[in-house]
């Protein structure tokens, strides 16, 4: 019998059926928890915690004047270390385009690029927005002139032509009673952070300008340090979520014209190293040990307050669940402490004298009671609203945190990941903040002398649900812009 349809050949095999071929399709998305959080967790709390973190720094900002009356402050707009000064400048243009470009397309933008590239990204929109926000004030009063200032390192330079002899007789001249005494800045940091400027000056980048152009540089890496950080420790897609916070960050007002911004990069770099390390992320896990025990040290002679990192070093290790990079790191820090003691320095000697020598100036006669709160209020305008509603995002869920790390930790055996392993590192932020506030070692400037620890604490707005990120931006950007346009920041 003759049919229409063909006969198949043995071994052929079958065609499937019009009804059995499948479309490929796009695999969707994981659920984001943040974004179907129910009741008192929402946007309701969410906004309420921003208003909340705002009345805390109207509040510093009015009891700061009514202390104020006397001048015992030391403050001229208290709690930030600023003058009351509405103004324009040749960067509020580009500070504004900066900031609309980031937040209309830098959720878009960290999701779409390569790793590399969105890296790349986030240092030059960390420097554009620095540079911009710097510029509203001019280049001379705004960079260039910055460190050039009679209290700045730039004033000591000249005194550190002979390295063996300035750091054999360092300690002497850290008492305001010591002859010839270092200025401010000087004085309150080891001789790393001096020799910095000293060395710029040596190669032929002497005086503000270049000064300023390397701290501006090396301060807009610390955002793709922190991010490397949080993809090796939680997870890309986490990094990916505060990417366009970490350079649209409000602490960037004081980045642009602080040498502690520099510090600040070292530390993200110091931890960043560690991270890989522990988690096996590299080829070389024993030189990226060694290199963040290189940094870690170099912290130590740049400031003192800096050794709270290691709270954050120790996090990054418990939340990878090991010590293996412990000995080459050790040996990196005590490269540097060799180096400074044989030259003559001794940290703990300059520790001491510079406490006897802080309390020798205005922090004899600032409140404890008032900068131990006004300090953490301050923190709103450097870290601004998005990160402290992520932040209480991370509160919300501390405990379940705290429960999945002893299961990862103890009971499986395996590092942690995830939300898990964020939180985890920006509480450990928030707990050096707390700490150095306890500390009574840094009444007022803290916008300044925490941009270390600060940066640490931006990774919280990851929590935030995708939807809301554009809106969260816009209220990071207005912060720093309202702060430079209407304040003249001092350091």
């Amino acid at each position: 019998m003759v049919t229409s349809a063909r006969r198949r050949r043995p071994g052929t095999p079958r065609r499937p059926s019009l009804r059995q071929v499948t479309v490929p399709t796009t695999p969707k998305a994981s659920p984001d928890p943040a974004d179907h959080e129910p009741g008192p967790t929402g946007l309701r709390a969410d906004l309420i915690t921003a208003s909340v973190a705002v009345l805390l720094f109207a509040t510093a900002a009015v009891v700061g004047v009514a202390v104020n009356t006397d001048g015992r402050l030391f403050l001229h707009w208290p709690p930030l270390y600023a003058w009351w000064d509405p103004h324009l400048g040749p960067g509020t243009p580009m500070a504004l385009v900066v900031a609309g470009v980031t937040v209309l397309h830098g959720p878009s933008l960290a999701q779409r690029l390569s790793w590399g590239r969105l890296l790349g990204v986030s240092v030059a929109g960390s420097l554009a927005w620095m540079f911009s926000l710097a510029m509203i004030d001019g280049w001379q009063r705004g960079i260039a002139g910055r460190l050039e200032a009679r209290h700045e390192y730039l004033a000591a330079v000249d005194r550190t032509e002979d390295v063996g002899h300035f750091l054999r007789t360092y300690t002497d001249h850290i008492l305001l009673t010591s002859p010839d005494n270092w200025p401010v800045h000087v004085a309150g940091h080891p001789p790393a952070a001096l020799l910095t400027f000293s060395g710029l000056d040596r190669i032929g980048l002497g005086g503000g300008a270049w000064a300023a152009m390397f701290v501006l540089v090396t301060a807009a890496t610390a955002a793709a340090a922190v991010l490397v950080t949080v993809r090796t420790l939680a997870g890309e897609d986490l990094a990916r979520r505060a990417a366009p916070f970490m350079v649209l960050v409000p602490a960037a007002v004081w980045m642009g014209v602080s040498a502690d911004a520099w510090f600040a990069a070292v530390a993200a770099w110091a931890i960043a190293l560690l991270a890989l390390s522990a988690t096996g992320r590299t080829r070389w896990p024993r030189a990226a040990a060694l290199g963040s025990g290189l940094l870690f040290g170099l912290l130590l002679y740049l400031s003192y307050g800096l050794v709270l990192m290691g709270l954050l070093g120790l996090t990054v290790l418990l939340a990878a669940r090991t010590w293996r990079p412990l000995p080459w790191l050790v040996l990196g820090v005590l490269a540097w402490v060799a180096v400074f003691t044989a030259a003559g320095f001794w940290w703990f000697d300059g520790y001491f004298l510079l406490v006897e020598r802080y309390y020798q100036g205005a922090a004899r006669l600032r409140p404890y009671e008032y900068f131990v709160w006004a300090n953490l209020a301050t923190q709103v305008v450097t870290a601004g609203t998005a990160t402290v509603v992520g932040l209480r995002r991370a509160a919300v869920a501390l405990p379940d945190t705290a429960r999945e790390g002893v299961r990862s930790l103890w009971r499986e055996r395996r590092p942690v990941s995830g939300r898990t392993a964020l939180i985890l590192l920006v509480s450990a932020a928030v707990l050096i903040m707390l700490l150095a506030s306890l500390s009574g070692m840094g009444k007022a400037e803290t916008e300044r002398i925490w941009l270390p620890f600060v940066l640490w604490a931006v990774p919280a707005t990851a929590l935030l649900p995708r939807g809301w990120h554009r809106g969260w931006l816009a209220a990071q950007a207005a912060v720093a812009l309202t702060v430079n346009h209407l304040l003249f920041t001092g350091w």
